[in-house]
């Protein structure tokens, strides 16, 4: 049995610019972290004791004879990709619900590759798993979606991501001191507004929006540099803030089903109550909002959004991780492309 962690992701600066659409033109840059919040993934080759050949659990529970009838999609094409055609169990169990702009489903394919990558007896670099991510679900999946949460979740940390015109990218953790990231930390509220949406759907808005919205993606990718070096500076970081509205901003513009009333009206109510800045997570329409104030005025905004679920974080440096492998003698065997037998009681030979 192998057990991966991988992280869930907060993106601060540069979303939008890491989609395919904008960046196999003029490159993309993303700062961002991973939190103290994870996507579990169990898995191993199942036994063939049961009338179900493989067994997968998520928000509901598949028993198939077949890979192909497997219908979570990223479980069926990564198991395809790697040419998995044993029996397998697979859970998933995460700290946060899906959907919520928190790299979810990055986070599961690049959990998932990992713990099947093990379970194979194979190793892979965080960017080698990454780029498999992307290929999973940009090229399989031919999801509408950018290429950030499969990097930053793979990767884990406080990183700057840039991504060139031919997909390559370069992870860059920040040269910021320990003081320095304790104060963001201790500047950040993470907020559930409560409504789930497909970041899918929204993308495929913003991506259709962008040869109409380059003055605005430039901006974002501009304050990717600005945040970048805010950080390594000693400059008030209440300046971020001011940097995360102004970003947010600029991405609400870009597609009006980023920002639906319900979360105009959450930030207002924040910044009502003296947040500095904020932004929603993800690809927009709900799911999770970080706002940034002084700790002074935590209590103020914490008022401000009683009707909402807030959740402490802290950031992760690790990335996706196995945490846990035991690999029973069947598994190896299966491995080694042996196969449980039947025996005749007659004759004793195989059949």
């Amino acid at each position: 049995m192998i057990i991966s962690r991988t992280p869930f992701r907060v993106s601060f600066f540069g979303g939008g610019t890491d989609y395919p659409g904008w960046y196999r033109e003029h490159g993309g840059a993303v700062l961002a972290t991973t939190i103290n919040r994870y996507c579990y993934i169990t898995c191993r080759f199942l036994p063939p004791f049961f009338e179900h050949r493989s067994r997968i659990v998520w928000s509901r529970i598949e028993l198939v004879k077949e890979r192909s009838e497997i219908a979570h999609p990223a479980a069926r094409a990564t198991l395809e990709y790697l040419g998995i055609d044993q029996g397998v169990e697979i859970h998933h169990d995460g700290d946060l619900p899906a959907r919520s702009g928190l790299g979810s489903s990055s986070a599961f394919t690049v959990g998932l590759l990992n713990a099947l990558h093990r379970l194979k007896g194979e190793r892979l670099d965080k960017a080698a798993l990454a780029r498999e991510a992307i290929h999973v679900e940009l090229d399989l999946l031919k999801e509408g979606v950018g290429v950030q949460d499969q990097i930053a979740t793979a990767h884990g940390g406080l990183n700057r991501i840039d991504i060139a015109p031919d997909g390559a990218f370069a992870v860059r953790p920040l040269a910021v001191a320990n003081a320095r990231v304790e104060e963001l930390q201790r500047h950040l509220l993470l907020f559930y507004t409560g409504v789930p949406r497909s970041a899918s759907e929204i993308a495929q808005a913003q991506v259709a929006a962008i040869p109409q919205r380059q003055s605005e993606l430039t901006a974002m990718r501009r304050l990717v540099d600005e945040a970048a070096a805010l950080l390594a500076a000693t400059t008030e970081i209440g300046e971020f803030g001011r940097l995360l509205d102004e970003t947010w901003r600029l991405k609400r513009s870009l597609s009006a089903r980023i920002a639906p009333a319900f979360v105009d009206d959450i930030y207002a109510r924040a910044r009502g109550a003296g947040a500095l800045g904020g932004k929603l997570l993800g690809a927009g329409g709900g799911g999770f909002m970080l706002i940034f104030a002084r700790p002074d005025d935590h209590q103020r905004v914490l008022t401000a959004l009683a009707d909402l679920l807030v959740v402490p974080i802290a950031f992760d440096d690790r990335g996706s991780e196995i945490i846990f492998e035991d690999t029973p003698r069947y598994s190896r065997t299966v491995l080694k492309g042996q196969r449980y037998r039947r025996y005749d009681t007659n004759g004793g030979k195989a059949r």
